[in-house]
């Protein structure tokens, strides 16, 4: 287990060139037949208008967090060497990236770029973008972040919460949800599982693409979650076993760990839950369990946080009705009016921003909406602070709906 130090531009731009466009999409995610397909990001305009229109500029930024903290950032790679890896074991042992982001003091450090050039190639690549929409991988790459590496940490230790994105979407694109739990004093990994997106910089500086993804009907998803189940395990065993795994570990309450995950990230919430007694409290957004637990399975705080097409009281995903029926504990089922698949996630914010059609919900209410709630049930259950949005509806807040 090594830090990383970021890979030089020059470095990258040549792994760039090497990428083979059979990873997954920008925002892409695929979801089983109880949940319907979201379009994917970047996807939506007609491929003719594309290859026809004046080539845009796209620059990129996600909205600023809103705590009293600076966002500091961490690359680490992690390699588990009692595991082979799931999806390539002729790889060898299962290697991981891992962002971690933390309470940092503000104007320390230098931007954080919002990922490497060979990961933005790869989901460039995929998506099979055209120049004329201006994402290329320096575009992409340099998104503003509002994170900065080598900050300065805050004093003290804080909660872990750890996050798992959508299946086929690369750890960064819950940046904008880590960079705001960090500000507000969390301490957060957002965990990149190898060989199921579009690319992960690894320690060697190869991005390797999906393993996975070109047959989505052949992926059996309960063991997917699972997998990544055990890859936030591990993560979680290197950050609070000896400090070394991460120059900063001592910022870590191990006593106070959450996970969140969006759609296929939110199954491997609960399935790490079910798994691991250390992760205190859990957050799906927008993702069918994977299977649904069991009575007596996860008797801890749950969130549910989605659509309101799929994800209401009988709506066409009937694992949340069977997963709210069988949890125990403090536990939330919310749907926000709307919203899409990616309104929980940086992918609307960058849609809209490259000029692509965005859903009825503004991607920055999208933000402010899941930055609000998330928080809201972390400080509620993992500091014993208790904040009224989760109480009942707020008018400051109608498009969210409780379910129950």
């Amino acid at each position: 287990m090594k830090r990383n130090r970021r890979i030089s531009a020059v470095a990258v731009l040549a792994l760039a060139a090497l990428v083979t466009g059979t990873g997954a999409g920008f925002a892409a995610t695929t979801t089983p037949s109880a949940t319907p397909v979201a379009t994917h990001a970047f996807d939506t305009a007609p491929a003719t208008a594309a290859a026809t229109a004046p080539t845009r500029s796209f620059q990129g930024t996600l909205p600023a967090p809103t705590g009293p903290y600076a966002a500091g950032e961490d690359v680490i790679h992690l390699t588990d060497a009692s595991r082979p890896d799931p999806w390539v074991p002729s790889s060898g042992p299962r290697q991981l990236t891992v962002t971690m982001v933390y309470p940092a003091v503000p104007g320390t450090g230098t931007p954080a770029p919002y990922m490497t050039l060979g990961e933005a190639a790869g989901i460039i690549e995929h998506r099979k973008l055209p120049a004329s929409s201006g994402v290329t991988p320096q575009t992409l790459s340099g998104v503003t972040t509002h994170a900065f590496d080598g900050a300065r940490p805050q004093r003290g230790r804080y909660p872990l919460v750890v996050l798992s994105p959508a299946s086929e979407n690369p750890r960064m694109m819950l940046t904008a949800l880590a960079t705001d739990l960090a500000s507000h004093g969390y301490v957060v990994a957002l965990v990149g599982h190898t060989y199921e997106d579009t690319g992960e910089t690894l320690e060697n500086g190869q991005t390797p693409p999906c393993a996975i993804c070109d047959h989505p009907e052949a992926i059996d998803f309960d063991a997917e979650a699972a997998s990544r189940a055990l890859d936030v395990s591990f993560v979680i065993d290197q950050l609070t076993h000896g400090n070394t795994a991460w120059r900063l570990a001592h910022l870590i309450d191990k006593h106070e760990i959450g996970m969140a995950g969006h759609s296929l990230g939110g199954a491997a919430a609960a399935a790490t839950m079910i798994a691991d007694p250390r992760v205190r409290a859990g957050v799906n957004m927008d993702g069918s369990f994977h299977p649904a637990p069991m009575p007596g399975q996860i008797n801890r705080p749950l969130l549910m946080l989605g659509v309101t097409d799929s994800h209401s009281v009988g709506g066409t995903d009937t694992t949340w009705g069977q997963a709210w029926a069988a949890l125990g504990g403090f536990k939330k089922w919310l749907t926000v009016a709307g919203a899409d698949h990616f309104s929980f996630d940086d992918g609307d914010v960058l849609q809209e921003q490259a000029g692509f059609p965005t859903p009825p919900l503004s991607p920055e209410r999208g933000v402010v909406i899941t930055r609000e709630y998330v928080t809201a049930f972390f400080d509620r259950t993992l500091k014993g602070i208790r904040s009224p949005l989760l109480d009942g509806p707020s008018p400051n807040n109608p498009e969210v709906l409780f379910q129950y």
